[in-house]
């Protein structure tokens, strides 16, 4: 499940979600740093706390939290991702969690971890985000979530646990929220890697809204990317997670919105035909596990 960036340079643009920035942006000269934040709350499964803050942050900041994958880092995935260079641009701020079990690999299978304050990482990642809200200016409206591979399915976890903190998220060559679900203390799950977890639209829905027994309010946007040769976590695992989401939003299956933004990429909306529509899912057709740079460019 290592998916070490050949995503060199992807990031997610603040002002709208499917708006993804790559290759060479001019930025201002910054001499704003990478910085670890030791004691910042809850942190049951002690992961580690690193965060970017631009020389020049906007009034009201957006927060992006920046998932790494299997084997990562949050040190790395600020070294290889354009996240740090695009807050230098647009004044938001970057949160990376990092794990420090051996493996550096996100819990998104415990029960733990798939129960709303239930633990494990998860919390510590709110934690992470309530310690940022409490010492900047951040909009309540623009929290983000992001990552790859283990990264992407935290994120799913993340706004199925939390949708009243995040405003949308952006899973890369990720699974559907609880796929991942072992009762035996196993971080794996070979059921879900492989694509034989099938479940109706309303099975998948049902594991998101169990998570957070009785919310009504507001759930978050959900970009989807994937390509269709992807060895590690297999493609119907995107089938899957469009399932999910839209049947989440209340949505049918059925897209309101193709079309094919470059080359082999197909983009299907669900709920909307904008750039904000409530899922968007993007089909790589021919790419594996590791995301080409120029994905970023659909």
């Amino acid at each position: 499940m290592r998916a070490k960036p050949r995503l060199l340079g992807t990031a997610l643009a603040v002002s709208a979600l499917t708006a993804l920035a790559a290759v060479s942006v001019p930025t201002p000269a910054s001499a704003a740093t990478l910085t670890q934040v030791t004691n910042f709350g809850a942190n049951p499964s002690n992961l580690q706390m690193y965060l970017y803050v631009p020389d020049r942050v906007a009034p009201r900041p957006a927060l992006v939290v920046a998932v790494h994958y299997c084997t990562g880092s949050g040190p790395a995935m600020y070294s290889n991702t354009q996240f740090a260079s695009l807050a230098d641009r647009h004044g938001y701020i970057v949160l990376y969690p990092s794990v420090t079990r051996s493996s550096k690999c996100f819990d998104v299978a415990s029960p733990q971890a798939l129960r709303r304050d239930g633990g494990s990482d998860p919390v510590g990642i709110k934690s992470m985000i309530d310690y940022v809200r409490a010492r900047y200016p951040v909009d309540a409206n623009r929290i983000f979530a992001t990552g790859i591979s283990s990264g992407a399915m935290m994120t799913n976890v993340l706004l199925g646990l939390y949708p009243d903190v995040f405003a949308a998220g952006s899973a890369y060559s990720g699974v559907p929220f609880g796929c991942f679900a072992t009762t035996n203390g196993s971080e794996w799950n070979s059921e879900c890697s492989n694509g034989q977890l099938i479940k109706t639209p309303q099975q998948w829905g049902d594991l998101v809204r169990d998570a957070y027994p009785g919310y009504t309010g507001k759930r978050p946007r959900m970009q989807l990317w994937h390509g269709t040769e992807d060895d590690a976590l297999r493609y119907q695992n995107f089938t899957e997670a469009v399932k999910q989401w839209t049947n989440v939003h209340g949505l049918s299956q059925t897209p309101t919105y193709t079309d094919t933004p470059q080359p082999n990429y197909t983009r299907t909306r669900y709920g909307g035909s904008g750039g904000t529509a409530p899922v968007e899912a993007i089909s790589m057709q021919g790419v594996g596990h590791n995301l080409p740079v120029d994905a970023a460019q659909a």
